[in-house]
């Protein structure tokens, strides 16, 4: 059994890391991996703190970037309003994570069926986005608006629901808001840091308490495999939107979730 688990938890993890930066959920994805191989995590904590991985991740392909956002910060306007537009656009997760975390974590993490659907809407909706050609008002993250920042946040709330997609929120919502697809995609990268840490500090605080030894075993060796693909995945993804797009993900979810529903169907 213990093999099976850590078996598990390596799979779970590679799955983290290749989704979790993709417009694709991976939250839905590990929920309904996790459902067909009966692995059951304490409190659901598994699939939310696998997600240090990737956060390590990100910030290791991006440390160059911090580090000089961090020392033009004081001297840079520029500089000074990304981060506030970061921080902008955080806080409405932060806030509606912290009421709504119970009813996410006890009931919408527990609906597979409900993941499933969300998934092939959200596949749908990403395709349509994709194909909307205007020419975009803001190509630079470094020059998006504190406006358009909060409006990217406030749409990044939708993917409380397991199946949305935090990157395909904020993603498919820049693009709505007047981005070009590889802005949109840093954006969401950027954004990722602080809302993925968010939710792992909090879900942490909330868990720590019942996680036995073993818990902590397998949630490292899921974060391990987490940081590796993870790391693959942010240093490819942004030069493959902007010459392909994002019609293979929307296509990507759209088959995932047909077939969660056939193996709903046939093994409940």
């Amino acid at each position: 059994m213990a093999e099976q688990t850590i078996t598990g938890a390596l799979l779970l993890g590679l799955l983290e890391g290749l989704t979790e930066f993709l417009p694709v959920s991976s939250t839905g994805h590990l929920l309904l991996a996790g459902h067909f191989l009966g692995f059951e995590s304490t409190g659901k904590t598994f699939e939310v703190l696998i997600q240090l991985g990737a956060i390590l991740a990100i910030l290791s392909v991006y440390f160059t970037r911090l580090w000089q956002l961090l020392l033009a910060f004081p001297t840079d306007w520029r500089a000074r309003r990304f981060v506030f537009a970061i921080l902008l656009a955080f806080l409405p997760a932060a806030v509606i994570g912290v009421i709504a975390y119970s009813f996410i974590k006890t009931v919408l993490f527990e609906t597979p069926l409900l993941i499933c659907i969300v998934l092939i809407l959200g596949g749908f909706v990403l395709m349509a986005v994709d194909r909307i050609k205007r020419p975009p008002r803001y190509t630079d993250v470094m020059d998006f608006p504190l406006a358009l920042a909060l409006k990217i946040g406030l749409i990044q709330c939708l993917a409380m629901i397991p199946g949305t997609s935090r990157s395909g929120a904020t993603i498919a919502g820049a693009l709505l808001l007047g981005t070009d697809k590889r802005s949109a995609a840093e954006f969401s990268f950027f954004l990722a840091m602080p809302t993925m840490a968010g939710a792992f500090a909090y879900d942490l605080y909330q868990n720590y308490n019942q996680l036995s030894a073993n818990d902590v075993t397998v949630i490292a060796v899921g974060f391990v495999a987490a940081f590796i693909t993870a790391v693959i995945v942010v240093r490819t993804l942004l030069d493959f939107v902007s010459r392909y797009g994002f019609a293979l993900f929307a296509w990507w979810r759209i088959a995932v979730g047909t077939a969660g529903l056939i193996g709903l169907y046939f093994w409940p």
